[in-house]
């Protein structure tokens, strides 16, 4: 491979990459020291290295990707691995939390859009000193009791069924487990 190293070409010749020092030549030893040389240290030779690849010739050369390490298969847990019954407890758990959030919440942004959105019905009389808006804002408290209420509902009807007989499974397996030893 040759370049062209004439004035007219643009860019110059690269330079060849440099050697590191744990790839250089060792030095030689000398064994018998002659009694009319002078005396030089002596330094132990380097073993060759060869574990590490060579640099690449060019900067932007892709580097060589290292293997996936090989991982061993994963062993299935039968007693601790009823992850389907996690998944659903998880999932009635999470409904029972919207549908309590939502009731309470929902009522509350009802709440703030009519007054924005309709000061005249807000203001309104429903009896002597008594408006809408008023109204609406202290039925915020009883509707916040029935989210509460609805949450208990659910977590005795749906959630807590579940958890129960996932303990009951917990422990008759713990106490298979434990005959087996």
């Amino acid at each position: 491979m040759s370049y062209d190293t004439s004035p007219s070409s643009p860019f110059p010749p690269p330079d060849p990459p440099p050697v590191p020092p744990h790839h250089a030549a060792p030095k030689p030893q000398r064994s018998q020291p002659s009694p009319s040389s002078p005396s030089y240290p002596t330094y132990p030779a380097h073993p060759a290295h060869h574990s590490s690849p060579a640099p690449p010739t060019y900067p932007w050369a892709p580097r060589p990707q290292a293997p996936e390490p090989v991982r061993p298969p994963r062993r299935r847990h039968t007693a601790l691995g009823r992850h389907s019954d996690l998944r659903v407890l998880r999932t009635a758990y999470r409904r029972q939390r919207r549908v309590a959030t939502l009731t309470a919440l929902g009522y509350f942004t009802l709440f703030l859009v009519l007054s924005a959105s309709a000061p005249s019905l807000m203001t309104s009389r429903v009896s002597d000193g008594l408006n809408v808006g008023l109204l609406l804002g202290l039925l915020q408290i009883p509707v916040t009791c029935a989210a509460i209420a609805l949450y208990e509902f659910t977590a005795r009807r749906g959630v807590d069924p579940l958890a129960e007989r996932m303990r009951r499974q917990t422990e008759l397996d713990t106490r298979r487990a434990e005959a087996a030893r």
